[in-house]
C-alpha cells in the first residue's frame, strides 16, 4: 500500500478515537480548557520527541529539512484555523451531540478539505472522487436532522461542521509546508493552538481543572492530535489535500465503534444509513487510480528523499544512493507516464 495511504489512515484511527474520550471529559472541564489542554499535550509531548531525536543524530542530511521563513505565514494561517477556532467548535458541538454521530459528522471535514483543494487551490479530481464526496455530504445531511426534534435546530452538528471547515482550511494551509518536518509542523501547531487557547480560557475566568483531568487530555491530546497530526502531514506530502481528507474521513467510523461500546449509546436507523453512505463514498476514493503522460517542471526544494525515478541528482558530499536524507536539491524538467497523486512533486495542472 502507499505510503501517503497508510499514513492518512493512521492518522484518520488516531484522530478517531480521540473523539469518545475528549467526550468524557466535555462535562467536567469546559471547552476553551479542554481544546487548549489538547493542544498542549500535543505540543509538548512532540517538543520531547524533537528532543530525543537531536539527541541520536548529530548528521543534518538525516534530518527531515526544517520549515523556513516562507513557510510561516501558512503555518500561522493553519494554526490560527485548526489550532484554535477548530476545537473550540467541535467541543462545544460535543457537548450538544452523541458521541457516535459526532463521529460520524467528521466525516465533512474530508469533504470541505476537498472542495477548497478543488475549486481554491485548484488541485486535480475526477467524477469518481466528486461522487464519492457526495455520498459523505448526503451521510452529513442525514446526522444532521435526526438531530432536529431533539434540539429544536440541529445547533451541534452545525458547530461541528463548523469545526471541519476550519480543518479544512487548515489542511489546505499545511499542504503548502508538507514537505518540511512534519513533527516540527506539528509540534508548533500544538503549543501555540494550546498556549492560545488556555490564555484566552483564563482571560475569561476559567480554571484549570485537576491533575487527573489534565494528565488525561494531555494523553488523549499527543496521541489524537500530536501523532494523528504527524502522520496528516506525511499524508499530505504524499497525496495532496483532497486524497489525504478522504482516507482521513475513515477517523469517524473509529470514533463510533469505540463510542457505541465505551459509552453505551444506542445508534439509530438514520446512524446506519449515514454509514453505509460514508463507507460507499470512502470505498470509492479508496479505489481510485490515477495514471497519465505528465511533464516535471525544474523544481528546487528540500525535503527527505531516496535516489527514485524523481531524485537523479548528484551530491557534492559523500552519501549512499539507498538512504533516505534531506538536502535542497534540484529537478531537472521530465515527461513521463506512471500512476500518481498529487504530491509535492506532482501539482501539474490537467
Amino acid at each position: 500500500m502507499h505510503k501517503g495511504v497508510i499514513c492518512a489512515l493512521l492518522a484518520a484511527a488516531l484522530f478517531g478515537a480521540s473523539t469518545p474520550f475528549a467526550k468524557l471529559l466535555v462535562g467536567s472541564v469546559p471547552p476553551l480548557v479542554l481544546a487548549g489542554m489538547l493542544y498542549l499535550g500535543s505540543g509538548l509531548g512532540l517538543l520531547a520527541w524533537l528532543g530525543l531525536r537531536s539527541l541520536r543524530s548529530s548528521n543534518d542530511l538525516d534530518r527531515p529539512a526544517g520549515l523556513t521563513a516562507p513557510d510561516l505565514p501558512w503555518l500561522a494561517g493553519a494554526i490560527l484555523a485548526g489550532g484554535v477556532a477548530g476545537p473550540v467548535l467541535l467541543l462545544a458541538g460535543l457537548a450538544l451531540t452523541p458521541a457516535s454521530s459526532a463521529s460520524l459528522l467528521l466525516n465533512m471535514e474530508g469533504v470541505l478539505t476537498s472542495m477548497l483543494a478543488w475549486f481554491v487551490f485548484k488541485e486535480n479530481f475526477d467524477r469518481r472522487i466528486f461522487i464519492g464526496m457526495l455520498f459523505i455530504v448526503v451521510a452529513g445531511v442525514v446526522l444532521s436532522w435526526e438531530q432536529v426534534p431533539a434540539l429544536g435546530a440541529p445547533t451541534g452538528a452545525l458547530a461541528i461542521v463548523g469545526a471541519c471547515l476550519c480543518w479544512a482550511i487548515d489542511n489546505n494551509l499545511t499542504r503548502k509546508v508538507s514537505a518540511s518536518d512534519a513533527v516540527q509542523i506539528a509540534c508548533a501547531k500544538g503549543l501555540v493552538a494550546g498556549a492560545v487557547n488556555l490564555g484566552i480560557a483564563r482571560a475569561l475566568g476559567f480554571g484549570l481543572p485537576d491533575m487527573k483531568a489534565m494528565l488525561g487530555a494531555a494523553a488523549v491530546g499527543f496521541s489524537g492530535y500530536g501523532l494523528s497530526l504527524v502522520m496528516f502531514v506525511v499524508a499530505l506530502r504524499h497525496l495532496g489535500s483532497a486524497r489525504t481528507g478522504a482516507y482521513f474521513s475513515t477517523a469517524p467510523f473509529v470514533g463510533a465503534a469505540i463510542s457505541l461500546l465505551m459509552l453505551a449509546e444506542t445508534p439509530t436507523p438514520g446512524f446506519w444509513l449515514a454509514a453505509g453512505l460514508m463507507g460507499a463514498g470512502i470505498w470509492l476514493h479508496l479505489t481510485e487510480r490515477h495514471e497519465h503522460e505528465h511533464v516535471h517542471a525544474p523544481l528546487f526544494h528540500a525535503h527527505t528523499h531516496v535516489h527514485d525515478e524523481h531524485h537523479r541528482h548528484e551530491h557534492d558530499f559523500d552519501w549512499e544512493d539507498a538512504a533516505p536524507h534531506s538536502h535542497p536539491h534540484h529537478h531537472a524538467p521530465i515527461r513521463h507516464t506512471h500512476a500518481h497523486y498529487p504530491d509535492i512533486h506532482h501539482r501539474h495542472e490537467h
